[in-house]
Formats: structure tokens, sequence, C-alpha cells
């Protein structure tokens, strides 16, 4: 399996927000420039992101893009479905045939083992991502030395 960089991206962005703003909100300009993702493209996953209910926007010079909930209630799992629609490694497993239905998937469809190898993968790495939050993420990035970038638009100097 090959996750699109809608996927990719989506997570990496999602961490920036969380790390370096955490509850404020953070514009796309400041996360392009620092994960290098192309604003435009990052616009696109982030509608993506806000249907999901994962991300919230506001308009003005205060405003830009927030986190929906905290960090630690928001897993890689709802990012990558979010980006990608399904979280299946290959197409006979998101194709299988259900009950009632007339035409297979594929030839083999619900005779080929190798389908069900592919169904247990796909819940393994659903379950994986389900037990990693953003909050995972930032801790991790704290750990590697990872340096936050303070926003500028919020800080007073006297």
């Amino acid at each position: 399996m090959k996750l699109s960089t809608k996927s990719r991206y989506g997570v990496r962005a999602m961490f920036d927000m969380a790390y370096h703003a955490g509850t404020l909100p953070a514009q796309i300009k400041d996360i392009s420039r620092r994960q290098n993702i192309s604003p435009r493209y990052l616009e696109q996953i982030f509608q993506d992101l806000k249907k999901a209910g994962l991300l919230k926007s506001r308009r003005g010079p205060q405003g830009g893009y927030s986190l929906a909930k905290p960090a630690d209630e928001i897993t890689v799992r709802e990012i990558v479905l979010a980006a990608e629609g399904e979280l299946q490694l290959v197409d006979c497993v998101k194709n299988r045939r259900k009950k009632g239905e007339k035409e297979p998937a594929c030839d083999f469809d619900n005779q080929c083992l190798t389908q069900h190898l592919w169904a247990k993968a796909s819940q393994i790495l659903g379950d994986y991502f389900d037990s990693i939050t953003l909050k995972d993420l930032c801790d991790q990035g704290k750990e590697m030395g990872l340096e936050k970038e303070l926003d500028h638009r919020f800080m007073y100097f006297i």
C-alpha cells in the first residue's frame, strides 16, 4: 500500500498545527513554509479535514485554521480517512462483494485466501493508526528536539 500525498501531507500539517500553534489558529502560509507543502494543495487537503470535523477556520487577521478537537482526541486514522476516504490496502478488499450483490469485485471474490490476508492487514493498520494521536506525535517531536516556532501574530512587545 502506498498512502497518497494527501494523507501524508494531512498528517504532517495537522501535526504542525498541534505542535506549533496548539489551540491557536495557524495560517496556511506558515504551515506551508515549515512543511514545504504547496499552499494551494494544503487548502485542498484542509477542505477535506474541515469536512471531516477535524479542523475549523476563522477569517480575518487573527484567523486561520485550528484543530476542531484537542490533539489527544484526533487520531492518525481520522486524518488518513478524511484524506483518503478509506483505509484498505488493496482494491479487492475494498470492493468485496456483500451478501445479495450480484457482481463480484474480482474473479476470485470470497474464494481467495489472500483477500482475507489483505483485509486483516488493513484492519491491523487501521487499529495502529487509531492508537496514535496528534498529542503522541507532538510528544515524539519534543523528544526528537524539534524546535517550536512562535507565532509572531500573537507576540506583544512592551
